[in-house]
C-alpha cells in the first residue's frame, strides 16, 4: 500500500492534487476568517508569529498562526509515516540564515511569499502578475547561477536531535498559541486586536488544513520555486502541474464564495506600486532559489528533519522581523478622505531590496565550484 502511494504521490496527478487542495483550503479559510486574499501566506504568517513573539512590535500583525505550525507537523507525520525522516545539516547554515533574511524582506516588500502571489491572483489581484513576473526573474537569475556551479554544499547525517528541533519548536508554538500566557505587564505573547493579525479561521480548522497541506507537500515535493526552476534548467513540467492546479482551483473556489474582486487599485493587503510589486519578487525569488526552494518547502524540509532549511526558516522569521522593525515592509493601499493612496515601501525598504539584490548576487557569484576558499 505505501509503494502504491508513493508512485501516486510522485506522479504528474499526485502534483496535482496537492495544488487543487491547496487552491480549494486557502480560499476556504479566508471564508472563515483569514485575512482577505492570505489564505495561507507563508512570509506574512512567519511575520505574525515574530509579532506575537515580541520580535516585531507592529500591533496589527500579530499572531501565532496555526497553519505554520501544522504544516510542519503535518511534513514530520508524512516522513515518518514514509521512513523520509533523516536528520541532515551542515550546509552553508550562515549563508541560509542571511538568504531567509533578505527572502523575508522582498516578500514583504511585495506583501506576499509565493503561495499568495497566486492566491492574490486568483482573488482578482492584477498585482500579482507583477510580482509573479518578478519571482520568475529571480528564479531565472538563481537558475543560471546554479548553472555557473553555484552551489551551498552538501548536507550531512545528523544526531536525531537535529532533525526533532523544528517539529519541537512548533510544539512549544502550539502550546503558547492554546495557553495564551502573558510573560510581562503589556507584554509577550502578543495577539493583534485590529488588522491582518487579528481575523484568523478557528484555530482547529487551520490546524487541520495546515497538517493536510504539510502532508500533501511532503509527499510531492510541491514547490512553486521548484516548479519554475525546473521548466528553465530541465524543461520538466512536473512541479509547475501543481502551481497550475492551486491557481484554477483557488479561482474557482474564490468564484463560488464570491471572493474575486478583479482590478490593481485598493486590493485587500496589498499595493499597486509596479516596480516595487516586482522588484521584492526579484529579490525573493533569487534568494528562494539559491536556498533550494520556496518559503513553503523549507517549512516542509524542516519538518522531515533538515536542519539548514530550519536554519532558512529562523532567518526569515528574523528577516520579517527586521523588516516591520526597520519599516521596510511595503504599506498597502488605502483610501484617504475619499482618494486612493497608493502605497508600497519606504525610502528605507527601496533600499533594503537593493542591498538584497547585491548580497544574494555576490552569494550567488562567490560560492561557485573552484572558488572555494583554502583551509586554514
Amino acid at each position: 500500500m505505501s509503494k502504491s502511494l508513493s508512485r501516486f504521490f510522485a506522479s504528474r496527478w499526485g502534483i496535482v492534487l496537492a495544488g487543487a487542495v491547496i487552491g480549494v483550503l486557502a480560499p476556504l479559510l479566508q471564508k472563515l476568517g483569514n485575512p482577505p486574499n492570505m489564505g495561507i501566506c507563508v512570509a506574512c504568517f512567519v511575520r505574525d508569529i515574530a509579532g506575537a513573539l515580541g520580535l516585531q512590535r507592529a500591533a496589527t500583525v500579530q499572531y501565532i498562526r496555526p497553519e505554520i505550525i501544522a504544516l510542519v507537523l503535518g511534513s514530520t507525520l508524512a516522513a515518518l509515516l514514509f521512513r523520509e525522516f533523516k536528520p541532515r545539516a551542515g550546509s552553508a547554515p550562515i549563508v541560509r540564515f542571511v538568504l531567509g533574511m533578505f527572502a523575508a524582506v522582498g516578500t514583504l516588500v511585495f506583501l506576499g511569499c509565493p503561495w499568495r502571489t497566486l492566491l492574490r491572483l486568483a482573488g482578482g489581484d492584477l498585482n500579482a502578475i507583477l510580482g509573479f513576473a518578478g519571482l520568475a526573474v529571480g528564479v531565472i537569475v538563481g537558475v543560471y547561477l546554479l548553472k555557473a556551479g553555484f552551489e551551498l554544499g552538501r548536507s550531512h547525517r545528523a544526531s536525531a536531535a537535529v532533525g526533532w528541533i523544528m517539529p519541537a519548536i512548533m510544539v512549544g508554538l502550539l502550546l503558547l498559541l492554546v495557553l495564551r500566557p502573558q510573560f510581562t505587564v503589556d507584554g509577550p505573547i502578543f495577539f493583534s486586536k485590529s488588522g491582518p493579525g487579528s481575523l484568523h479561521a478557528p484555530v482547529l480548522i487551520s490546524l487541520a488544513v495546515g497538517l493536510v497541506i504539510g502532508f500533501l507537500a511532503q509527499r510531492t515535493r510541491f514547490c512553486t520555486v521548484g516548479g519554475i526552476r525546473d521548466i528553465v534548467l530541465m524543461g520538466d513540467t512536473h512541479l509547475i502541474s501543481g502551481i497550475g492546479a492551486l491557481l484554477v482551483a483557488a479561482f474557482a473556489t474564490n468564484l463560488v464564495l464570491g471572493q474575486v474582486h478583479v482590478g490593481f487599485a485598493g486590493q485587500p493587503i496589498a499595493h499597486s506600486n509596479c516596480l516595487w510589486n516586482f522588484l521584492g519578487m526579484v529579490l525573493a525569488g533569487l534568494a528562494f532559489t539559491l536556498a533550494g526552494g520556496c518559503p513553503g518547502r523549507q517549512l516542509v524540509l524542516s519538518g522531515e528533519g533538515d536542519g539548514d532549511a530550519a536554519v532558512f526558516v529562523l532567518g526569515m522569521l528574523v528577516g520579517a522581523a527586521t523588516a516591520h522593525n526597520l519599516s521596510l515592509a511595503a504599506k498597502a493601499d488605502a483610501v484617504v478622505k475619499g482618494a486612493l493612496q497608493v502605497g508600497g515601501p519606504s525610502s528605507f525598504g527601496m533600499g533594503a531590496v537593493i542591498v538584497g539584490l547585491v548580497v544574494c548576487l555576490a552569494i550567488g557569484l562567490s560560492m561557485r565550484e573552484g572558488h572555494e576558499t583554502q583551509e586554514v
